[in-house]
């Protein structure tokens, strides 16, 4: 019964714990002893353990783990190395503004004359921490023996760093965000200014000619009807005959004709009787 829940617990843990990216990859180096000069040719199996995304102002672990190829082996030389030694590991990062390496030191003990100096047994912790959120790569880079930084012993360069297996990080801000958020340039902030002034022109273009050219064919048609309006109430009077030559031709020309045929049928009525008679 506590197997399922057991499950269910490794599961989650998986799935909260942050992903990386790791690889074994053969990195070829040019190892020279500092005292006598002399240089050798050691390969070394690396595998560095890079987070997906690292968050900003935060330290970071990449974590670096070596084996030697056989035969390719770093010899101690026969006078041996004084001192405690200390192993210096190094990554280089690529494409983050402000962050090129990460360094992670791993103490190595007596080393005997003529063997081949150990490398550590355990994962090494490679620390920095990046400034700029951004994205970029990392890769394997130089080994270094010594008592200190400073105090190099041995130094072991990369010979090709082509043939480098590049690994994918991405440091992210304090929201998440892969990238800072970007200046508006000179062309977002002068676009607007250029739209408001044309729509301010635009407007008082309409208004003004809204307020100068509208009016006046309205105003002139007014004129107009009022005007001819007033003229047909001036020369037609109220109750005016259509005789055609307009209500000041006068009095209705009827009236005056029946006048005149009641004159003339009075004047020969008066003829007939003053006429005289025949004598019998």
């Amino acid at each position: 019964m506590r197997i399922l829940p057991l499950a269910t617990a490794a599961i989650f843990l998986c799935a909260a714990a942050p992903a990386a990216h790791g690889a074994v990859s053969v990195v070829a180096y040019e190892c020279t002893i500092t005292a006598t000069g002399e240089t050798q040719d050691v390969s070394i199996d690396v595998e560095l353990t890079v987070p997906e995304q690292a968050p900003v102002d935060e330290q970071m672990t990449i974590g670096w783990q070596g084996a030697y190829v056989p035969g390719a082996e770093l010899i101690a030389p026969d006078t041996g190395l004084d001192g405690e030694i200390t192993m210096y590991a190094y990554a280089g990062i690529s494409g983050i503004e402000g962050l090129t390496s990460a360094t992670g030191v791993a103490p190595l003990g007596t080393i005997v004359a003529g063997e081949p100096i150990p490398l550590p047994q355990t994962t090494v912790d490679l620390l920095t921490t990046p400034g700029t959120p951004d994205s970029g790569t990392v890769h394997a880079a130089s080994v270094n023996f010594g008592t200190s930084p400073q105090e190099r012993l041995i130094e072991c360069e990369i010979k090709d760093t082509e043939s480098l297996t590049e690994y994918p990080l991405t440091v992210v801000g304090a929201d998440g965000s892969p990238s800072t958020t970007p200046t508006p340039d000179a062309s977002d902030t002068e676009t607007p200014e250029t739209e408001d002034t044309e729509d301010t022109e635009d407007t008082e273009d309409t208004e003004d000619t809204d307020a100068t050219e509208t009016p006046e064919p309205e105003d002139t048609q007014n004129t107009e009807e009022t005007e001819d309006t007033g003229t047909e109430d001036a020369e037609t009077p109220s109750g005016g005959a259509a005789t055609g030559a307009g209500g000041a031709a006068g009095p209705d020309g009827r009236v005056l004709l029946a006048t005149g045929l009641l004159i003339t049928l009075a004047a020969v009525t008066g003829l007939a009787i003053r006429r005289p008679r025949p004598r019998s």
